[in-house]
């Protein structure tokens, strides 16, 4: 794995955890609020049951129910004439009711009873002459009873009625049915709750996307939490942070290039003024003789060198400025790499009158590069030694302080006349290293210039 020199950048990768996925979010949500939903059903009801058994039993409520039902069906009874032997009527009765059951008494003896019809068989006899011991209520019972019993008068003669009713039946419907209503409604209100803050932070980010959309690449896109929406907020703004890089780079290399172009067309309009110069007194000069002449073309010749130099540099620095991709060759050890290619650059620079003083420590570190780029790089290091390095002080090359770190230095010599440049050369050295993921600095500290190329290294893992 490649550790890059001076990389620049912000880490935004979120992991997904399976506990942090939307559906498990969603089933605790339902679940929490399910539990919520019972509790509060349980609560109310039992409460509100627990109420209305106090008020009915409180307010006498059943008692006057029940005096209004044996009046009703003393009204009934008088109306139809009915003893108290008509069975079949007065079930009929008791049924239009709906929520009440009668028993009637004759001399303590049970004769009728709504809820047990099959234990009273009427056969025009006295009942009680056919009713089993059990099966019939003593005088004993009947008059425990008498605080709720009422006295009918039938037909013939008069007996005793027991109204026994479900007045709050209705009452206890209607509060289950309130406390069902209530906990659905607190069921669904927590889940839209939940899934609303869900909902509120798509539109926050439909709505951020628009704003990126517009081209305002510096507004900050909200990630929040680590599920799949977090994650996706967070491909977002890596997005949104590659493309505003991308925007950067693009206004420093137009910027650079304009640089580029502003000073190249002053370096070639000086030199391009002397050949008009020195061209014209060539040709206007009558009595110049064969020395003078040899010198202004000198001259001219030397300008048009320098003009073929900056040409050269401008399109050497075009090149490597592009975008397109380099592949890097497989990692191996520095001084396999390097060795040969600082040999020959020793070499080199010996013929040319330089002494080298070489002190590089080689470690086991791999790195990946691309070899026509490293030979490039050497060349234009070499190219500037030669132009404008002082040949009375030794060229140093020596290794940097990081695993793999080269510093070339150099004394920078005296000019005479002033040699301009665009320092394109170490631009194109720039451009090459950060293609292969490495840096390039250059240093001047008093007339001592120095280069220091850092490598990426190849990480065994």
């Amino acid at each position: 794995m490649l550790r890059p020199c001076g990389e620049r950048g912000i880490s935004l990768t979120q992991e997904i955890n399976k506990k942090d996925s939307i559906y498990l979010q969603l089933l605790r949500l339902l679940l929490a609020a399910a539990f919520v939903s019972v509790l509060l059903f349980l609560v109310v009801d039992t409460a509100g049951t627990c109420f209305l058994d106090r008020a009915l039993m409180s307010s006498g409520y059943q008692a006057k129910q029940d005096a209004r039902y044996a009046e009703g069906l003393q009204d009934y009874v008088e109306k139809e004439q009915l003893s108290f032997k008509d069975t079949s009527a007065i079930t009929d009765w008791v049924t239009k009711q709906k929520i009440i059951a009668v028993d009637i008494y004759k001399d303590g003896n049970l004769v009728f009873s709504s809820l047990y019809p099959e234990l009273v068989e009427v056969t025009g006899k006295d009942v009680s002459e056919q009713s089993t011991q059990q099966e019939n209520r003593s005088a004993q019972s009947v008059e425990k009873m008498s605080d709720t019993l009422y006295t009918v008068r039938f037909a013939d003669g008069n007996a005793l009625v027991n109204v026994m009713g479900a007045y709050g039946y209705q009452a206890y419907n209607s509060i289950f049915i309130a406390s069902l209503l209530l906990a659905f409604a607190v069921f669904l209100s927590l889940v839209l709750l939940g899934i609303r803050k869900k909902m509120k932070y798509i539109r926050t980010l439909s709505e951020e996307i628009e704003i990126l959309e517009g081209g305002s690449l510096e507004y900050a896109i909200t990630v929040k939490g680590k599920d799949e929406l977090g994650a996706l907020a967070a491909g977002l703004e890596n997005m949104r942070l590659s493309f505003l890089t991308m925007r950067e780079k693009e206004a420093e290399m137009v910027k650079e290039n304009q640089r580029i172009v502003t000073e190249m067309s002053h370096d070639l309009r000086t030199p391009v003024t002397s050949i008009l110069l020195y061209a014209e007194i060539l040709k206007k000069s009558r009595n110049l003789d064969a020395a003078q002449q040899k010198r202004y073309m000198d001259i001219i010749e030397k300008k048009a060198q320098r003009m073929k130099q900056l040409a050269d540099h401008l399109f050497t620095y075009s090149f490597e400025t592009g975008e397109e991709e380099i592949s890097l060759e497989e990692p191996e050890e520095a001084e396999e790499i390097f060795y040969d290619l600082f040999s020959e650059t020793c070499g080199y620079l010996e013929q040319k009158g330089f002494s080298v003083d070489f002190r590089v420590e080689w470690g086991k570190d791999r790195v990946q590069i691309s070899g026509d780029y490293l030979i490039r790089i050497m060349d234009n290091i070499t190219s500037n030694i030669i132009k404008y390095a002082d040949a009375a002080f030794p060229v140093r090359i020596s290794s940097a302080k990081t695993p793999i770190g080269f510093i070339v230095e150099n004394h920078v010599r005296f000019l005479e006349e002033k040699t301009e440049s665009t320092e394109i050369g170490i631009q194109n050295i720039k451009s090459m290293m950060e293609k292969m993921g490495g840096k390039c600095i250059e240093e001047t500290t008093g007339q001592v210039f120095r280069l220091t190329l850092w490598f990426p290294v190849v990480s065994d893992d």
